[in-house]
């Protein structure tokens, strides 16, 4: 067995960097969410990822790999808001053995609500933080990470999702 190659100080600050801002952001945002519409920031992405689906539905398969969730997880979490009026729960009706989630009026609405308070937030806790050229650098900086991941293999097949996260901003 070979020792690991140990972080330097700058892999570790930039490691750390990340794991941290992505937490604070994360929780930040979060927390707006839920004094603006009574809405997590993971509520949110689905409903989003809802939103701009045709037909306002999508199977659990598609959902769980756009998110990059595990069937389970979306399940749970689908769940959940359909506790509270906010998706539908659907079998397909050419194929009963998969389900399909559908956005509501009630959520489609929560999310026209939660909007503008959800950019207003990642743009305080983030954007408006950098001026444009750290933007920049940082947004090529997660493309290439992004790219990384699902092009070698190094995300499961199954998370992989060909398109960009509509639920960021």
């Amino acid at each position: 067995m070979t020792d690991p190659q140990w972080l330097d100080d700058v892999e570790m600050r930039a490691w750390l960097g990340y794991v941290r801002t992505r937490d604070l952001i994360a929780a930040a945002i979060g927390r707006d969410a839920g004094r603006a519409a009574n809405l997590s920031y993971v509520e949110y992405s689905v409903l989003v990822y809802l939103a701009d689906a045709p037909g306002q539905r999508l199977t659990f398969a598609d959902l769980a790999g756009a998110l990059e969730w595990s069937q389970s997880r979306l399940s749970h979490q689908i769940t959940r808001m359909q506790k509270r009026g906010l998706v539908s729960r659907e079998t397909m009706p050419h194929d009963a053995r998969r389900t399909v989630a559908r956005l509501t009026p009630a959520g489609g609405q929560l999310l026209t609500t939660a909007a503008p308070a959800h950019v207003r937030s990642v743009r305080r806790h983030m954007i408006d933080v950098l001026d444009r050229s750290q933007l920049t650098a940082l947004a090529e900086i997660y493309d290439v990470l992004v790219d990384h991941h699902r092009t070698t293999g190094a995300t499961p097949p199954e998370l992989r999702r060909a398109n960009p996260d509509p639920a960021g901003a």
